[in-house]
């Protein structure tokens, strides 16, 4: 059976090395209002891992001396660190782009009607997870209950405008495959998922990004105890594609964990792979770090990352 992950120097995958930073991606914290079976991260409700302000404004401080464009926010559900609103207008002050990848339900919790009209307010790109279109498989992956609250979700964000020609509030979607398959081709599936979402719930979005899941934390622990590790390694190695290499997201951005610790992407964060060019830094001491040509750090999970049309966190790579 092949491991979840070898480090770099274990691992046959092809070497690669950052060009020019553009985007700091962060994770506020590991709670969550759900706990779905595919999370790389293990979030759910019983999470207490969350990030402090003063970490955050380390953060706003690396963005200005990076002259970083654009800050992606990840979680679990982001919006329910507390600071989640004070650090996001403060980061739109700068002038930087500003992605929420947000688990729609968290809309339809008590307590956290506000987002919506926040997200829209401050002008946030929302990457809304949606695994499939079809309720039963998106309970299957996610919980009872969290298809019928995502559709009422995406509704919300539709009425302000997410979506809409011309309204300039992105709403994109994410399909992760439920079973240790690739996913199927994103065009394809993105004019299935337009044409249903449309028809039966009135749901508009702009793009929809397809993510193969990695084997990483819960999803690894599932495939281990289904006894397909091994097999769902095999299909990433076989499937790699070196062309691939040249898009993937590393390449133009670091990853920050909930207590500031920069890693060269969020699946390397997860499996504690420290920065390929410096091991393991804070965000605070590497303010002015010149980040073009370095190493980053890979193992044998970054094929899912390359395998077949590829992927990443703004979708398939080919």
């Amino acid at each position: 059976m092949l491991p979840v992950a070898r480090p770099s120097s274990n691992t046959d995958f092809p070497c690669i090395r950052r060009d020019a930073l553009h985007t700091l991606q962060m994770n506020l914290g590991y709670l969550c209002n759900i706990a779905c079976t595919h999370c790389h991260v293990e979030a759910g409700p019983k999470r207490t891992e969350l990030m402090d302000r003063q970490t955050m404004d380390e953060a706003l401080a690396f963005i200005q001396a990076q002259n970083i464009r654009c800050l992606d926010v990840t979680g679990g559900s982001p919006e329910m660190n507390p600071h989640f609103r004070d650090f996001m207008r403060d980061a739109r002050a700068l002038g930087v782009h500003l992605m929420d990848r947000c688990n729609p339900t968290i809309i339809e919790e008590p307590g956290y009607e506000w987002v919506p009209g926040f997200l829209a307010e401050n002008e946030v790109e929302v990457i809304a997870s949606l695994p499939c279109y079809t309720a039963d498989n998106v309970d299957t992956q996610r919980g009872k209950g969290v298809f019928d609250a995502s559709i009422s979700a995406l509704q919300k964000l539709n009425a302000l405008g997410y979506g809409q020609p011309g309204s300039g509030l992105e709403l994109n979607l994410v399909y992760n495959p439920v079973s240790p398959v690739l996913p199927p081709p994103q065009e394809s599936l993105e004019a299935d998922y337009s044409l249903f979402l449309k028809e039966k719930f009135g749901i508009v979005f702009n793009n929809l990004f397809t993510i193969a899941n990695m084997p990483i934390k819960r999803y690894a622990h599932m495939l281990l105890r289904e006894n397909r590790m091994g097999e769902y390694m095999a299909l990433l190695r076989g499937a790699h594609r070196d062309e691939n290499v040249a898009g993937v997201m590393c390449r133009g951005l670091v990853s920050v964990d909930w207590q500031g610790y920069v890693y060269d992407c969020d699946f390397n964060q997860m499996l504690d792979m420290p920065l390929g060019d410096g091991g393991t830094v804070h965000i605070r001491d590497i303010m002015h770090r010149d980040f073009a040509g370095g190493a980053i750090a890979v193992g044998d999970h970054c094929y899912g990352c390359t395998a077949g049309q590829g992927s990443s966190c703004g979708g398939a790579l080919s």
